[in-house]
């Protein structure tokens, strides 16, 4: 009996490997012969192939996941720049009608002209300075003096009668620059345009 109970101990049984995330079970086929055989390797393949379908579809379902994703980092790095160019819009739209009372004053050339010439310089240095570092930034003056009238562009406040045909539809004269971030307008010109009359 002793010898009995140490063989049981020392008896390896059959053991049965389950790979769980699969429900293929691999066991040990030594007995199995013939059409048991062919049947079971009939189903291996079987379950390969779907093992290999599912395995490409959710590579498929990761390569396509992950290009989203890129293009949605792509798509948000474009806002943010967007962003970023025009999140400046509205303090530099506060500073345009400084650069009109700058313009006003040079408009006026017998008044600028009686100004002393160190103090004009100094003013128009000012005015220089100021633009540029808004030009910086993306701003640009639009001036379409002489040019044809654009309505997606141009505001009229005014049409001047003109003699010659080719004055019909032309800025003769621009009341008030217009301005452009980064181009897109932002304010537009205003300004007087011929009119030809027969």
């Amino acid at each position: 009996m002793e010898n009995k109970d140490r063989y049981e101990d020392n008896k390896v049984e059959a053991t049965t490997e389950v790979d769980p995330g699969d429900d293929v079970v691999f066991e040990d086929n030594t007995e199995v012969t013939g059409a048991d055989y062919t049947e079971k390797v009939k189903k291996l393949k079987e379950r390969i192939q779907e093992l290999e379908k599912k395995s490409s579809e959710l590579l498929d379902g990761w390569q396509r996941d992950k290009a989203d994703f890129i293009n949605s980092k792509k798509r948000d790095e474009e806002a943010k720049k967007e962003f970023l160019k025009f999140s400046k819009a509205d303090i530099i739209s506060e500073l345009i009608p400084v650069l009109d009372s700058f313009e006003s004053a040079f408009k006026n050339k017998e008044s600028w002209e009686k100004v002393d010439a160190t103090w004009r310089k100094g003013v128009e240095y000012i005015h220089s300075q100021l633009f540029t570092i808004l030009a910086g930034h993306g701003l640009k003056v639009i001036n379409p003096l002489g040019e044809k009238y654009d309505h997606n562009r141009d505001e009229a406040v005014e049409n001047v009668s003109v003699e010659n045909h080719e004055d019909d539809g032309k800025i003769l004269e621009v009341v008030q620059l217009g301005y452009e971030l980064n181009d897109k307008e932002i304010r537009a010109p205003k300004v007087k345009v011929g009119h030809y009359e027969k």
